[in-house]
This record gives C-alpha cells, sequence and structure tokens, in this order.
C-alpha cells in the first residue's frame, strides 16, 4: 500500500475561494488524481490546512475526484462523524485501515457534529491543543494590574483553570498537549479500525515544531504515542515541509515529517483577489507577478530554503504483524531549477544522499532512534526481539 499527504484540491474551479487560506489557494486539475494512481499510490490524507481552501464544495469535490480514480481517502466528510472515521483498503497481503487529521488548519474547514435540529457541518477531522505556561504569584499579580490600569476587566482574577494537584495557575507546569476530547474521539476511532483491519495507518498534518521545525511539538509526541497504544501500526506525520526524526514506539514505526514528495505551488492556474492584495499587487498582475513578489526572485522564502526541496520515501515492511524493516529513500525536488520544473521527485544520489541521511541520522537520535547509512538509503536498526526464545533484530 502507498499513502500521500493530498495537500491540493481538485476541482474546475466550481467553488468560490474561501476567505481566509492554509497560505496559498491550492488547486489542481482532477486528472491528477489518475496521475497518482499511476504513479502507484492507494491511499491519500484530504486534513490538512489547504482542506478548506475553496469552501466545503471544494473538499467534496475533491472526495469525488479522488474516489473515482480509485483512491482511499480519509480526514474530511459531510460532518465530523464522517471526517474522523476510518476509511479501508482491500489488498492480497490485508486489509488496511486509514485515519487522516490535522492539528494545522483554518478554522473554517473544521468539521461539526449534527445537533438535535441541525446538520453537522462539512470539514476536516481536528486535533486541536491546548498550550499554557508558567508564571509565579508576582508576575501574575503584576499582570493583573497592568490589564487592571489598560481598563481590561479581569473576571475572576487570574487563577485559570489549568492547574496542578494544588489547583493554582502558577504551579503549573508548562505544557502543550492535545485537546483530550478530540484525543479520546480519535484513539476510539483507532480502536475500532483495528478490530477491522489488519494493519492501521494514522496520518496528521501538524506544522507544529518545538524547539525547531525539525523537531515536533510535545503534543503530537503525545499523540503519536497515544495512537500506537491504541492499536496503530505506523503514524506518518507531514505539514513542515521539511524532514524530521522517526520513532520506533512499542515496536511501531512513527515518521514524524518526510518533507515533501511533490511541491508545486508555483505553477497555480489562478488565484484569489486576497492573494494579490497581500502583496499590494493588482488581481489581474497574473500568477508568475504572485510568484516574484512573494520570493522575491527566488531569493527569500520557499525558493531559497535548501532543506525543502530534500526528503525522503518510507518503506516499512510487516511480517504477521511485526515491523521487520525500514528504509528510507532520499528524495530531491530540485533546489535552484526553474519555477516550472522544481517541486518534481528524483531518488538522491552521491553527496546529496548523505547529507539528507545524515540529516535523518541526526535527527532520529532525538528519539533514540539508531538510522545507518547503506550506501545512500537509510535503514531504521530497529530494537531486538525475543522470538523462540532468542533474541534476534529484524535488520539481522
Amino acid at each position: 500500500m502507498a499513502f500521500t499527504n493530498l495537500e491540493v484540491l481538485l476541482h474546475d474551479y466550481e467553488p468560490y475561494p474561501a476567505y481566509q487560506s492554509g497560505g496559498t489557494w491550492m488547486r489542481a486539475d482532477p486528472k491528477m488524481a489518475e496521475e497518482l494512481v499511476w504513479a502507484g499510490f492507494d491511499m491519500v490524507s484530504y486534513a490538512n490546512n489547504h482542506t478548506g481552501d475553496y469552501g466545503p464544495l471544494g473538499a467534496r469535490l475533491t472526495r469525488q475526484h479522488a474516489r473515482a480514480a480509485g483512491l482511499v481517502g480519509a480526514g474530511s466528510g459531510e460532518d465530523l462523524n464522517e471526517a474522523r472515521e476510518a476509511k479501508f483498503l482491500e489488498t492480497a497481503d490485508g486489509r488496511v485501515a486509514l485515519i487522516s487529521l490535522a492539528s494545522t488548519f483554518t478554522e473554517h474547514s473544521v468539521a461539526g457534529l449534527p445537533g438535535a435540529a441541525t446538520v453537522g457541518r462539512p470539514g476536516l477531522n481536528p486535533l486541536r491543543h491546548e498550550r499554557w505556561r508558567v508564571v509565579t504569584r508576582e508576575q501574575l499579580e503584576a499582570l493583573r494590574e497592568g490589564l487592571t490600569a489598560a481598563g481590561i476587566r479581569v473576571r475572576g482574577g487570574l487563577t485559570g483553570s489549568r492547574s496542578s494537584a494544588t489547583g493554582s495557575w502558577w504551579e503549573t507546569s508548562p505544557a502543550h498537549a492535545p485537546h483530550p476530547d478530540d484525543l479520546a474521539a480519535i484513539t476510539a476511532v483507532v480502536r475500532n479500525a483495528k478490530a477491522l483491519a489488519d494493519y492501521v495507518v494514522v496520518s496528521i498534518h501538524a506544522h507544529e515544531g518545538g524547539a525547531n521545525r525539525t523537531i515536533p511539538a510535545d503534543f503530537v509526541i503525545d499523540f503519536a504515542h497515544a495512537v500506537i497504544d491504541a492499536g496503530a501500526d505506523v503514524l506518518i506525520g507531514h505539514g513542515p515541509h521539511v524532514l524530521r526524526g522517526v520513532e520506533i514506539y512499542n515496536g511501531k514505526p512513527i515518521l514524524y515529517s518526510l518533507g515533501d514528495f511533490i511541491f508545486q505551488n508555483e505553477t497555480l492556474l489562478r488565484l484569489p483577489a486576497e492573494n494579490y492584495t497581500r502583496y499590494d499587487l493588482d488581481p489581474a498582475a497574473g500568477v508568475a507577478a504572485f510568484n516574484d513578489e512573494r520570493y522575491q526572485g527566488d531569493t527569500r522564502g520557499f525558493p531559497a530554503d535548501r532543506e525543502i526541496w530534500e526528503g525522503a520515501i518510507a518503506m516499512p515492511s510487516f511480517q504477521g504483524g511485526e515491523l521487520v524493516e525500514l528504509r528510507l529513500l532520499p528524495i530531491t525536488l530540485g533546489l535552484g531549477q526553474p519555477g516550472s520544473v522544481r517541486g518534481r521527485p528524483l531518488l538522491a544520489t552521491g553527496e546529496l544522499a548523505d547529507k539528507i541521511v545524515g540529516d535523518l541520522i541526526e535527527r532520529s537520535a532525538y528519539f533514540g532512534t539508531s538510522v545507518e547509512n547503506r550506501g545512500g538509503v537509510a535503514v531504521v536498526r530497529l530494537p531486538r526481539a525475543v522470538v523462540g526464545g532468542l533474541e534476534h533484530s529484524p535488520n539481522d
């Protein structure tokens, strides 16, 4: 089974652009779904920060075109129940379930549950997250006084409800955690899918980072562990456009980000007026003029960022539910090539391959994962297991 995050909408501009986008209003010709099938892909995620770029109709048409081409997709739907549910692929080697969600999204793109007398809201499957920080009593009092002096009414003081066992906000440790309601609902779907499929894949679109963009935010790590505990066999992360490390948790692979596989946001056919006015351009200026202003002749932003154009294809292999091999093939998307060319994947070779594998080695070490460079291919050293009373490594 081959999976990718479908971070583009498939339509012929039937829907109008939403007021907000995930950064650029992403759209591709619907026939691209057939191209993905031709390339070997079977399953896709619809949940990402571009899901709502063209409103509910854009997401609906994307699902229709993908399904007509033969792709199995998950992560968006006509209401939250549909967006959250697992979708299944039958293969000769077993049944695969896919659950997809996003922690990075525009607010209008979040799906909702049906009410007592209302239909549900179309959209994506969200993983909301919460952050809170430590302050001292003195800092809290200074904040209260400052707000009062500015004429801002402080309701109920500033004791807050995020607390340790003592019930005091300023004694709470700093944290960034998955929203408990979303976490409970998604792990319940994972457990249900595990009872119905041989393998369960969970996909999360998460731009959020930790100390830097190559380290996932704490809540993403917590979420990854929770879904593995619930029965997932693989967690696939995407969103930051750069490689993040690999973790082997309870014998299951967590791929926090593989970078991009295809990245062609510069060759869009049309853009809405809001994209142009953001850069003080006339809406009739055209896509090329927008790209030139946004990237200043390829000297800033995505075109000038080397790691945006480096990625990997992960190839985990299972036998009887056990992970027996995990290889990552380094790819290049063409740094420095013209905008009409770059963004297409090619296998990296030579020094570039070694550089990408070196990044995977360094970033996976953060999670205690050992990765080796075997001829320009990253091979994860799997933990030793006990089979028949004898210790062995799946790599042996």
